[in-house]
């Protein structure tokens, strides 16, 4: 395991455009999100213990705006062939197991993850209505293994300022976790 910040993409960067399958096969475009008023990217897989740790709250993040104005995707770009954990059959029964309401796309090429220049899972991106950056960084400042369980508050109050159409805070953490495991040859060059 390689603890990975996120890089930082630019505030202000347009959300890149994806076309993934889910995990029940259907492909899920960006343009199928746009109306909502925000729009919530999140590079997650199944067997990183970061994303185990704030697994539940992703859940409980997806039950709680459900019925707002914002559209939430996750997405899985790891090797499936190094990580058979992340394999879509896996991804499948992770969404069923944690409840996710939100789509969950495989990204087998990791065209989408150099797109939005993901480097660790989770990784969390929240784009406006004009799809605009306005957030990325830690889900919250828990980690796993400090006894502390995941609340979502830095993402949350962000999620919060742009439905309520305010500004987001300028103090944006870096997300940490595994570094996406990418296919050999693959690999982005340096940042």
């Amino acid at each position: 395991m390689s603890l990975t910040p996120s890089t930082m993409l630019p505030l202000g960067t347009p959300a890149a455009a994806f076309s993934l399958p889910d995990t029940e096969g259907q492909t899920v475009c960006l343009e199928d999100y746009a109306q909502s008023r925000a729009l919530l990217v999140m590079f997650i897989c199944n067997h990183c213990p970061y994303v185990i740790h704030v697994a539940d709250e992703l859940a409980r993040l997806g039950d709680d705006y459900q019925s707002q104005d914002i559209s939430i995707v996750a997405i899985m770009s790891n090797d499936v062939t190094a990580h058979p954990d992340d394999s879509p059959a896996k991804m499948k029964q992770e969404k069923q197991t944690r409840g996710y309401r939100f789509a969950y796309l495989y990204d087998k090429s990791q065209a989408v993850a150099k797109a939005y220049t993901a480097a660790c899972t989770p990784d969390f991106f929240l784009f406006d209505a004009e799809r605009k950056l306005v957030y990325r960084g830690q889900l919250d400042n828990t980690r796993p293994n400090h006894g502390i369980p995941a609340h979502g508050k830095d993402l949350r109050a962000a999620i919060d300022a742009v439905l309520a159409g305010k500004q987001t805070s300028s103090t944006q953490l870096p997300a940490t976790g595994c570094n996406i495991k990418w296919q050999q040859g693959n690999e982005p060059k340096s940042r």
